[in-house]
């Protein structure tokens, strides 16, 4: 009797094993493996690690006295690696050479400024002579100063009726494009991104999140509400954005993580944008999805919702990455929106993140800051990556055949990956190989291209079967004329010898 009580305890705890692991597994995505995509039925494939981690740099690697304490931001200027170490209120600059890290100096305060040190810096940035901006945030400032740590201006509350005078200005984020002009990401601020002159003269504002929100909300709140309600109920105002980064061409790449769930298969939410000179959203989305990080979550949850991208960076081939805060994950996509990869976790061991918060670049490595673990870890590509990025680059250089073949060694290290056959398929179009590329476009169900090249290759045929296509016309048109004339020659023939023999 205990013997079978045993054995019925134990059944029981197999069973709530089971359950617990394929319930993570169901809030994890179904995901299996470090590296994934997706592939046609967006369905989660396992793919080879398209980045390794390279080392994870910390505090006292770099003989730091005062540890890091929740860093919010990095920027990186060449060699040279700028970190907002928000909780000690000062910005550290590192050198990187190899992989050895150094600390250059310590920056917590500016010679001429008043007040001089920083409270609260949340993000920094470095141009091409050396002047550091810093995001000054509850010193209510953005403070510039040169190389040499000398004063040179602030960009504080634009006095403007544009803007809410009763606000405080809290400056959160900030780029600087290659004209010396300022755009800040103040918290509060839903009129879009705060810009000045390289003067420090306040401009307006520029890209706007729009309004969202439902037919039925419009409806219940317009003819459904009294106006007593009206006024105590949440205006529709624009959302602000979360982090901003700016590309070599100028343009501004802007993320937002506060939208509905529901909004984002449809491009409602736009989790990512590319913001123009004059705020307008061109990024240009040819996947099957917008560029939302994962397509699988659970509704509603916290820890297993959908993708919110804390950070994003941009390479110079025009590929971006973004850093998921949901579960610590890194997403890329080329200059279409296409994804390529995908890869992270949360936890505390290398590789994975309890705190995603920013995320930088050097060439194709990458830099990812973690504000709980006060670490930053770098990830340099592997061969598969490196293939990846190296096909890209091909072509965008106009190297057809070379990227074709690159693609192929692609292949052989990961036969699932469609963008491989879809990379393949262009290089063969642009070198008017149009029912090869047909034929990889199939492989990857990209219904566009496939159409694309149909069109050039029945184009193509006609042209060259022209002559056929016009004698076999005029075959139709005479020949039966001449049948009629025969028949009709024959007939007089006959009816004549027909009267002659009466007669």
């Amino acid at each position: 009797m205990n013997s079978l009580k045993r054995l019925t305890a134990l059944g029981l705890c197999a069973v709530i094993l089971l359950s617990a692991c394929g319930a993570f597994a169901l809030q994890d995505g179904f995901r299996t493996t470090y590296t994934y995509n997706y592939d046609y039925w967006s369905e989660m494939q396992e793919s080879p690690d398209a980045y390794r981690v390279q080392q994870v740099v910390y505090s006292t690697s770099l003989g730091l006295e005062t540890p890091m304490r929740r860093p919010q931001s990095l920027y990186v200027r060449g060699e040279d690696i700028y970190v907002a170490d928000t909780g000690n209120n000062r910005v550290l600059q590192l050198r990187r050479e190899g992989e050895n890290f150094t600390l250059t100096r310590i920056i917590d305060s500016v010679q001429g400024a008043s007040p001089a040190g920083f409270n609260s810096p949340n993000d920094v940035f470095a141009d091409e002579d050396g002047n550091v901006y810093v995001c000054d945030t509850n010193n209510n400032r953005v403070v510039m100063m040169d190389a040499q740590l000398n004063f040179v201006r602030s960009y504080t509350k634009p006095q403007d009726n544009t803007f809410d005078q009763n606000l405080a200005f809290l400056p959160s984020k900030l780029v600087v494009d290659t004209s010396g002009r300022v755009y800040v990401r103040a918290t509060n601020v839903n009129k879009g991104l705060v810009k000045y002159e390289a003067d420090g003269e306040f401009t307006g504002f520029i890209g706007a999140n729009p309004v969202i929100y439902s037919l039925w909300d419009y409806v219940w709140k317009e003819f459904f509400t009294t106006q007593e309600q009206r006024a105590q109920q949440a205006s529709f105002v624009p959302t602000e954005y979360e982090n901003i980064c700016i590309d070599k061409d100028g343009f501004i790449y802007a993320t937002n993580i506060v939208f509905s769930e529901y909004d984002l298969l449809w491009d409602n939410a736009k989790p990512i944008r590319r913001l123009n000179s004059i705020g307008s959203d061109i990024l240009i989305k040819n996947d099957r999805y917008p560029p939302i990080g994962d397509l699988e979550w659970v509704e509603q949850s916290v820890d297993y919702g959908p993708s919110k991208f804390k950070d994003i960076t941009v390479l110079d081939n025009d590929i971006y990455i973004a850093f998921d805060k949901t579960r610590g994950r890194v997403f890329g996509y080329d200059p279409q929106g296409v994804m390529l990869w995908a890869f992270g976790t949360k936890g505390n061991s290398e590789g994975a993140f309890l705190g995603a918060v920013s995320i930088e670049h050097m060439g194709t490595d990458l830099l990812c800051l973690d504000e709980n673990e006060n670490s930053i870890t770098v990830f340099t590509p592997t061969e598969y990556g490196s293939l990846i990025y190296q096909a890209s680059d091909q072509y965008l250089k106009g190297d057809y055949d070379g990227s074709a073949d690159t693609w192929r060694e692609v292949l052989k290290l990961n036969a699932n990956y469609n963008l491989a056959f879809i990379g393949i398929g262009r290089s063969l179009l642009r070198q008017d190989q149009f029912a090869e590329a047909m034929e990889y476009f199939k492989m990857a169900h990209d219904r566009e291209n496939y159409g694309r090249a149909y069109r050039y290759y029945r184009k193509e045929m006609i042209e060259k079967n022209i002559g056929w296509v016009v004698a076999a016309v005029a075959l139709l048109l005479i020949v039966p004329v001449i049948v009629r004339r025969i028949k009709k020659i024959k007939a007089e023939v006959a009816e004549y010898e027909h009267k002659k023999a009466l007669s």
